[in-house]
C-alpha cells in the first residue's frame, strides 16, 4: 500500500467513527514525532500492539480484500507485566470488502456490529487437517444457540454479535448497499503473529511504499526510545 492511501484512510476511519460516536483514545492521534517523544510509560501500548491496524492481507487490492482496525486494550501472552487476559477492537468494513476465512487456535471471540449497516460472515468449522469442515455449525447469536449447515452465512445488524469459538473458520464481509459497518471485537487476548490460521497464504502486515510523511503510525511501526 501507498503511504498517501493508508493515510487518506486512516482519515476516513476517523470521520466514520466520529460520526457514529465512537471515542478512541488519545494515543491514537500521536503524531509520529509524538511517538519519537515516548518514553517507557508507553511500554505497555507498544508490547500489546495497541493502536491503527491496516491491512490488505496481501491482495495489493485494500478495497476488495482488507481491514482496518484499532486495537484499544491487550495483554500480552507470557509477559507477566501484562496480566489483561481480554481484548478489545474497533473495526471499520467497507462494502464487499472481504476479511479472508481464518481461526483462532487460542482465541475466543465476539463480533459486535456496533453501526452503520449489515455485517455478514460466512462460517465452517475447521477439519482436523486446518480445512473447511462439512459439518453442522454450533454457534451463538447473542446468546441463542443456532445451529447451522456449514457455509452459511449470518446476518448480524447494528447492535447484534456473534461469538466466534476457537477453530472455526470465519471470513466477514459488509453488505453492499448497506453502507459501511463499524465492528467491534471483544476477545481473549490476541496475538495476530502466532493465532492466525489464514485458509489462503496472505500477508498480514502491509508492506508500504513511502510517497508521504505518516499521519499516523501503524502498532507494529512502534519504536522504543532507545531504538531512535
Amino acid at each position: 500500500m501507498k503511504r498517501s492511501e493508508l493515510n487518506k484512510r486512516l482519515k476516513d476511519a476517523v470521520d466514520f467513527m466520529q460520526k457514529m460516536q465512537f471515542h478512541l483514545p488519545p494515543f491514537a492521534y500521536f503524531s509520529p514525532e509524538k511517538w519519537n517523544e515516548c518514553g517507557a510509560e508507553y511500554d505497555e501500548i507498544r508490547d500489546a500492539s495497541l493502536g491503527w491496524d491496516v491491512t490488505d492481507f496481501g491482495s495489493g487490492n485494500f478495497g476488495k480484500k482488507g481491514l482496518l482496525l484499532f486495537t484499544i486494550r491487550n495483554g500480552v501472552h507470557n509477559d507477566s507485566r501484562y496480566k489483561k487476559p481480554y481484548a478489545e477492537k474497533i473495526m471499520v468494513v467497507e462494502e464487499e470488502q472481504v476479511t479472508p476465512f481464518h481461526f483462532h487456535w487460542s482465541k475466543q471471540e465476539d463480533i459486535i456490529n456496533r453501526g452503520g449497516g449489515v455485517l455478514l460472515m460466512q462460517v465452517y468449522n475447521a477439519t482436523k487437517e486446518e480445512t473447511l469442515g462439512d459439518t453442522e455449525v454450533i454457534i451463538s447469536k447473542d446468546g441463542c444457540k443456532l445451529s447451522l449447515p456449514a457455509g452459511s452465512v449470518i446476518r448480524i445488524n447494528p447492535g447484534e454479535s456473534v461469538t466466534v469459538p476457537q477453530g472455526l473458520y470465519h471470513s466477514f464481509w459488509a453488505e453492499k448497499g448497506k453502507g459501511k459497518v463499524l465492528a467491534g471485537e471483544v476477545s481473549m487476548t490476541n496475538d495476530d503473529h502466532t493465532d492466525n490460521r489464514f485458509l489462503e497464504p496472505t500477508g498480514r502486515f502491509p508492506e508500504i511504499k513511502e510517497d508521504e510523511k505518516p499521519l499516523y503510525l501503524l502498532a507494529n511501526e512502534y519504536a522504543r526510545k532507545e531504538d531512535l
